[in-house]
């Protein structure tokens, strides 16, 4: 996929109205555009009003300044509205942990595991140890169990991959 920026180059009314538009998910006061490469009413109307906002005085026209304003707001506007990245915490798909087996990366699988049975029947809560211990691995027969697997114990990237989607489902998205 290309990235938006690259796409714009050479479409500057765009590229201000996708500026615009992401700004206005932050203020309400903005109309929402839709970004068609004309510099139209509701294009002038959005310039405008972040003018008279942000970067008096209200002329309506885009000078190399008020592109500057609209840029660095749209700059920030966009680290705000993008949300957190994901935490990739699974090292390859070649690698798993053993039943008794010690490995960093079960800290946090522990940890997803403590939170879950605190809402799901069927997970044990148990220390983070960083060792696949007998909770560990009856947690991940649970898991393998449920997606239907042969029930091992060990941590692959199989059970990792539906741990990581019930933590997100039911803690991530789950709890405010």
């Amino acid at each position: 996929m290309i990235p938006q920026e690259i796409r714009l180059i050479g479409q500057p009314v765009r590229s201000l109205q996708t500026m615009l538009r992401e700004l206005s998910f932050l203020y309400d006061f903005l109309p929402r555009l839709t970004p068609d490469g004309i510099f139209g009413e509701r294009t002038l109307e959005a310039v405008m009003l972040f003018q008279r906002e942000f970067f008096p005085p209200v002329t309506g026209r885009v000078d190399q300044a008020t592109w500057d304003a609209i840029a660095a707001l749209y700059l920030q506007a966009r680290a705000r509205l993008a949300g957190p990245l994901p935490c990739r915490g699974y090292p390859n798909c070649d690698f798993s942990v053993q039943p008794d087996q010690e490995s960093v990366h079960l800290y946090l699988v522990q940890s997803m595991f403590r939170a879950l049975a605190r809402l799901l029947d069927g997970i044990q809560s148990a220390p983070v140890t960083g060792q696949n211990d007998a909770a560990t691995q009856y947690n991940i027969r649970w898991v393998q169990q449920l997606d239907g697997k042969p029930q091992t114990g060990v941590l692959d990237q199989g059970s990792w991959n539906t741990i990581s989607r019930l933590y997100t489902l039911f803690v991530t998205y789950g709890q405010k």
